[in-house]
């Protein structure tokens, strides 16, 4: 699972948030896109879904 994850964050790190239509301010603290962004734009939730109460 590593590489995967390995995989998918270099490819975030590649993307200008910028050119993806993402705002972005001097505080920014990650290159390329957060795994939010990336969902937000392929119209996918980042959350894991929760067990509901019985």
């Amino acid at each position: 699972m590593d590489d995967l994850s390995d995989f998918l964050r270099t490819r975030r790190s590649r993307v200008d948030p910028a050119s993806a239509g993402i705002a972005t301010d001097s505080r920014r603290r990650v290159a390329g896109l957060r795994r939010e962004e990336v969902a937000h734009l392929s119209g996918v939730t980042s959350r894991l879904p929760t067990p509901n109460p019985g």
